[in-house]
């Protein structure tokens, strides 16, 4: 768990990391370099989820090189469904990292919302439900590394 007492917004307690895959962990289905590492490194702090609409066909390859099995959505509606994967787990204990259109009811409904600037682009949408925004995925987990960073950014 990652505890944050941040001034003027309260306490999180963050249990979950939700991620979405394409565009976010990967580009054009590969892995994107430095995020296995990333993600090893709070293995011991959150449960890893990712979620995915497999738009490259390359999930299995990219589950096995995680040692994850990513939560598969089924074709339309993947924001409503990625915002209920989130609040089945107890949206006030998740991050949630993501960049595309399908993704902004994700962050919105997460304890943390964390957009990354991506190589395929940001949806605004997702820009405006983020809490924090960032340049890369790996600028996202290292703040979940370090995480008197996000206190920093996030204090009122």
């Amino acid at each position: 768990m990652i505890e944050l007492r941040i001034p003027g917004r309260g306490t999180l307690q963050l249990e979950h990391l939700v991620c979405d895959v394409n565009g976010t962990l990967a580009l054009d289905g590969q892995l994107i370099d430095g995020v296995y590492r990333s993600l090893n490194l709070l293995r011991d702090r959150l449960a890893i989820h990712l979620i995915t609409a497999d738009t490259h066909g390359r999930q299995t390859a990219i589950d096995h090189h995680l040692n994850l099995k990513a939560v598969r959505l089924t074709p339309g509606n993947e924001a409503a469904q990625k915002a209920a994967f989130v609040r089945q787990l107890g949206a006030e204990r998740v991050v949630a990292i993501g960049q595309g259109a399908n993704d902004a009811e994700m962050l919105r409904e997460a304890g943390l919302g964390i957009c990354v600037l991506s190589r395929e682009g940001v949806a605004v949408p997702t820009l405006l439900a983020a809490d924090v925004v960032v340049p890369d995925i790996l600028t996202a987990l290292e703040l979940l590394e370090r995480p008197m960073r996000l206190v920093a950014t996030l204090r009122q």
